[in-house]
């Protein structure tokens, strides 16, 4: 999956925390992606956000498969958290429903 395919895949499934903006840092190379509960949508706008989550773009892509839980991700360090932790662990409920 690509970056603009797995944005689009988000905004159709509404793929945000509601009220509050996440922004997913995949690095250099990827950039970021923001999910916008506040406006409702998904962009690619690196502004400030209530919580940043850092993970590799290939992690992801696993995270994504369902072959790396993003709890494992955490312990392990290849995902990290900045700012408010409740709105990546409602996040992560959220993204289940995409499916991958």
């Amino acid at each position: 999956m690509t970056k603009q395919e797995l944005i689009a895949k988000m905004q159709q499934g509404e793929a945000w925390v509601p009220g509050k903006r996440v922004k997913i840092d995949f690095g250099e190379a990827e950039g970021a992606i923001m999910l916008d509960g506040a406006a409702g949508q998904v962009s690619e706008d690196g502004g400030t956000a209530d919580t940043t989550i850092r993970v590799g773009w290939d992690d992801w892509q696993q995270m994504a498969a369902g072959q790396l839980d993003g709890m494992t991700a955490f312990m392990m360090g290849k995902l990290k958290v900045e700012g408010d932790m409740s709105n990546a662990m409602q996040l992560q409920g959220v993204l289940a429903k995409l499916g991958g």
